[in-house]
């Protein structure tokens, strides 16, 4: 019986993958091919491929289990189903070769990347199977390739899928080259080298694995985490107070009356965290106490995971909007060009998540109203009195056509039966303000100006029906129109008037709506942002990480008055 490690590695060279430009194959996306299945040559190749047969054929389609058996199917099929990792020597002995002997001390140290070694180091990998038949040897190979491609996609996709954490978490893996992977992981290189190629090699995630090390190593006792609770204001009194004077290095008492004292320390940080100096601790102001030593572990790998969601290169030139922070920052080469503070979705309204490019300006722009605001808040209205849409410069519009409130038989109308689409009309009071900043997608949302300044100076920030205000927006249309040779902040303003605007920039520019709760300072100090939608301890949840104390999640502790706006 010949060698079980049948060329592989002139079968994979075959493919064509050469190792300079490897880093670009395997992130880059997969073109379509067409699938070649070779048939197997050996007794073990027939076994190899029947179980991988009924593995795929099996599984239920649009899981995970079917789309992992495809794939090992289609990779075992373009080498005669031949193993990749056992081989034997002339005395028929079968053993696993050094390749893999490495990958499983890569398994085994899963945990310092934010992962789980039992997702890789599974019950098939039995290493009594290498004395059993063909049966227990190909269920040892397939195992192996599988949990190796596993880790693959999840060092450089994370291992949860976003959807399954919040259907608004609109985000797609992105494909990897797994022959590639292989080739060079059979062929002996070192495998923690090649998997770092996978992971995100933006600073704030490689700050965050940092801290991931350093706080397994650190034995020193962390401070308590500040519990959730109601808005606390000076003269008040909460439970929390003494954990918040010692954290605050404030004189110590078990008295919970928020005295002054401890005002103005909390004062003081709020200062130092960016935030709205008012010695209220709502839910912005408890997150940042929580940051820094009084971090959690599982907050740590929760935001490992949502960069390795992110897509791998952000731009050179990038919108970046993290909303549990309200903030919108304009990257050039990784640092910051442009900050301005901005309004997300209330938790009922939440922002979506997700990447586009930032394709058209649009200055004096109509409101389209969304048909859930139209049902839920204008039908009722103009029920009621005709005059609304109107007195709020709107126009009704039926089948494309302007058409006066005054002419139509309201008596034929109901919430349930409201035939008209509404837009705002430009001007001062639009909801839209002056300018909007659009990346065309599924949801509706994008960046634009308002009317209502006053929500900007809260620390929490969470009003909008989803779209993201800017507070600052002709400002930050300057610097977002920095590279194009055309367009400038003043151009833009010169077009302010009554007729709508549209300016498409010779570039599109990316932008990226994310979620992280944990930012990383150059010097790698971490900050602590509320989880205002939930979305943190819900994948903390997913991924089966046990809370070590009580999260700080921004609930409905804020109120602003009820605005028709998006």
């Amino acid at each position: 019986m010949h060698k079980l490690l049948v060329g592989v590695v002139a079968l994979l060279a075959s493919t064509s993958l050469a190792h300079p430009t490897f880093a670009q194959q395997a992130v880059a996306a997969l073109e379509a091919s067409r699938v070649v299945i070779a048939p197997a040559q050996s007794d073990l190749g027939r076994t190899i491929k029947a179980g991988l047969s009924a593995a795929y054929y099996g599984a239920r389609p649009d899981t995970a289990a079917h789309e992992e058996a495809q794939r090992l199917y289609f990779l075992y099929g373009e080498r005669h189903f031949e193993p990749i990792w056992l081989s034997q020597d002339a005395a028929g002995k079968v053993t696993f070769s050094d390749a893999a002997d490495k990958l499983i001390a890569v398994f085994e140290n899963a945990e310092a990347e934010g992962l789980r070694p039992s997702d890789y180091l599974t019950p098939e990998l039995d290493m009594s199977r290498l004395k059993g038949d063909s049966v227990a040897l190909a269920t040892l190979e397939t195992a192996f390739t599988s949990a190796t491609m596993r880790y693959a996609h999840h060092i450089h996709n994370g291992r949860i899928r976003p959807q399954s954490v919040n259907e608004l978490l609109d985000i797609q893996p992105k494909p990897i080259n797994e022959a590639a992977i292989l080739e060079r992981l059979v062929s002996g290189e070192d495998p923690v080298a090649i998997f770092n190629e996978l992971q995100p090699h933006h600073p704030e995630f490689l700050a965050l694995r940092k801290a991931l090390a350093n706080f397994e190593a650190d034995t020193t006792k962390r401070p308590t985490q500040i519990g959730n609770g109601p808005v606390l204001r000076p003269g008040g009194a909460d439970t929390r107070v003494p954990a918040i004077r010692e954290r605050l290095k404030v004189t110590a008492s078990t008295s919970s009356f928020y005295d002054e004292l401890t005002v103005d320390a909390v004062k003081m940080f709020q200062e130092g965290q960016g935030l709205e100096v008012d010695g209220i601790i709502g839910p912005a102001t408890v997150a940042a106490l929580n940051g820094g030593a009084a971090t959690r572990r599982e907050d740590i790998i929760a935001n490992m995971e949502r960069w390795r969601w992110m897509p791998s290169d952000l731009g050179d030139f990038n919108v970046f909007v993290n909303i549990p922070e309200f903030k919108l920052t304009i990257q050039r080469h990784g640092k910051p060009e442009y900050t301005t503070r901005v309004v997300v979705g209330t938790t009922k309204n939440q922002t979506p998540i997700f990447s586009d490019n930032i394709r058209h300006v649009v200055v004096n722009p109509y409101w389209n109203v969304p048909s859930s605001i139209v049902k839920g808040e204008i039908a009722p209205a103009v029920l009621r009195n005709p005059g609304y849409t109107d007195a709020k410069n709107m126009d009704l519009l039926y089948q494309g056509n302007v058409v006066s409130p005054w002419q139509v038989d309201w008596s034929q109308v109901s919430t349930s039966y409201f035939p008209f689409k509404v837009r705002q009309r430009p001007g001062a009071d639009n909801a839209l303000g002056q300018i909007k900043f659009l990346f065309p997608n599924k949801h509706d949302v994008y960046l634009h100006d308002t009317p209502s300044k006053s929500l900007f100076g809260r620390s929490s920030r969470a009003f909008s029906h989803g779209c993201v205000r800017v507070e600052n927006p002709m400002e930050f249309a300057g610097a977002l129109m920095a590279n194009e040779p055309n367009i400038s902040r003043a151009s833009l303003e010169g077009m302010f008037g009554p007729s709508e605007r549209w300016v498409n920039p010779q570039t599109q520019i990316p932008v990226h709506l994310a979620y992280f709760t944990l930012r990383a300072e150059a010097d790698g100090t971490l900050r602590s942002y509320g989880d205002v939608y939930g979305h943190n301890e819900a994948l903390i949840a997913a991924m089966g990480l046990a809370p070590t104390a009580a999260p700080a999640i921004i609930a409905a502790v804020e109120t602003a008055p009820e605005e028709l706006s998006p």
